[in-house]
């Protein structure tokens, strides 16, 4: 049987605080790939677009979690929400699949130093 190919779109995150991002969107993923083999080919591809500024082509991203799924709710908030980690952040040895990804997934791909001091100490720009 065929490894079956998705469509991702993949939100850069360069900054939590002044909510700068960026999406891309992909096709023809295989969702049998690690998370880890999805990082690399992901930290080779940006770079390479130049339809993005500098600032994002040259972030130093290593985190993936998902935002949100096709038929599913999206959350209120305006770059990433900060709950369900557990559930949320993909695992570098899991598959794609196996981590939640499917079809017309959405998913955030940030600096993890970033997110944990966001995380700690969020900024509201009301």
């Amino acid at each position: 049987m065929a490894p079956e190919e998705v469509t991702i779109t993949v939100r850069l995150i360069r900054s939590f605080e002044h909510r700068n991002f960026k999406p891309i969107v992909y096709h023809g993923i295989n969702l049998d790939q690690t998370v880890k083999e999805f990082i690399v080919f992901l930290k080779q591809d940006v770079p390479l677009r130049t339809s993005l500024p500098p600032p994002f082509r040259n972030y130093k991203y290593d985190k993936l979690k998902i935002i949100h799924q096709a038929h599913k709710s999206k959350t209120n908030d305006l770059v990433l929400s900060l709950e369900d980690d557990d559930r949320l952040l993909l695992e570098e040895g899991s598959t794609l699949r196996a981590a939640g990804i499917a079809s017309e997934t959405e998913v955030a791909f940030f600096c993890g130093e970033d997110y944990e001091k966001y995380k700690a100490n969020p900024v509201s720009a009301w």
